[in-house]
Order: C-alpha cells, then structure tokens, then sequence
C-alpha cells in the first residue's frame, strides 16, 4: 500500500442527481473512488453505474434494498446481499470485490453470504458524517480535514433519506485540493488492501 494513498468511498448511489456531480470532481482532481452501490438504484440507472466503473472506480455492493440489516430475518438478510451483488453484475458484467453494510451495522449471516460470493467486508477509518442535523457544509469540512494516510474515508453520492450530498458538494472540490497539496492521493481500494 502506498503511504500517500488514501480512499474516499461514497455509499448508496448510484444518483442521477448527485453522482455525476461527484464523477466530475474525481474526474478533474485524477483521483479514484470505490461506490458502494444499492443494488435496486443500479437497476434504475444502469448507465451511471456503468459511467463510475468505466471511470477506473471501484463498485461494492451495499445490498439491494439498503434495509437496516438487524430489523431482518437471517433469509432476508442473506437475499439483501446476494440480491445486491446480482443487481451489480447484471449491469456491469462482473461480480463485486466488496460488500458494506448498511448503516454499518455488520452481521454475521450478511457476512457469510457476502464471504460465499467472493466480497470482502470494507468499513471505514473516517466518516464525514455527510447527513443528518450534523451534515452541514462546514462541519463536513471539519471532519474531513483530520483524513491522513492509509485512511478508508465514509461519504455518500446518494440522498436516500437522510443524507446530504448538497451540503458535501460544498466542499469536496476544496477538499480534493487539499489532497493533492498534501501529496495525498484518492484510490480505488485494491482488492488486497488489508481493511477488505
């Protein structure tokens, strides 16, 4: 693992609002992402999906539905993630390298479901905390400036209730100069990155 890298991840796109917003910013920084997707949103916007991965992005599956993972009963629970990483492969023709659960609630059934289909679990190390009453603009940026090397960084390109992805896109363009002032650089996460 280079020592200068780190990795922004954005969870529950893919949004034909937000989400080429986001693909553009990346674009002109020349950095790299990894989308953790909802597998329902990709069968709506199977072109935007395609879009994120033929831009060198990583996709991950973050289920089908995004249900909160413990109001479930183990066969659903278990549907949600092979239902979600069937929804990516059909649109992008390759399975997912890595699975997160929603609201970072993990759960051994997903888990295992997720192991048996060859996805590796992916958390974070920050969370820009990017919804909610604590999403604002400024404390955004707040968060995001304690990211440091090596760090797995928790954004999201999707409203999908609670989030907001305006008040994120108030500072992401200052952010990822910043970046790039620090010599940092955003990657998609490899597949043999030690967190996956």
């Amino acid at each position: 693992m280079n020592e200068q890298e780190i990795y922004l991840t954005f969870d529950d796109g893919p949004d034909p609002r937000w989400t080429p917003q986001i693909l553009g910013l990346l674009a002109l920084a020349r950095m790299h992402a990894t989308f953790f997707a909802i597998g329902e949103f990709a069968q709506r916007e199977p072109a935007l999906l395609r879009s994120i991965a033929a831009a060198g992005h990583a996709v991950g599956n973050h289920t089908y539905s995004h249900r909160h993972p413990w109001l479930m009963q183990p066969g659903a629970a278990r549907a949600q993630v092979r239902d979600g990483a069937k929804a990516l492969s059909d649109v992008l023709g390759s399975k997912p390298a890595f699975y997160r659960p929603p609201h970072g609630r993990s759960r051994p059934c997903m888990t295992d479901e997720a192991r048996l289909h060859g996805e590796r679990m992916v958390m974070w190390d920050r969370s820009a905390i990017d919804w909610g009453w604590f999403g604002t603009a400024p404390r955004i940026a707040e968060r995001l400036r304690r990211v440091r090397a090596g760090d797995i960084v928790l954004m999201h390109d999707g409203r999908n209730q609670h989030n907001r992805p305006d008040q994120l896109l108030q500072v992401l363009p200052e952010f990822l100069r910043e970046l790039a002032r620090k010599g940092l650089r955003s990657s998609a996460l490899p597949l043999h990155h030690p967190a996956a």
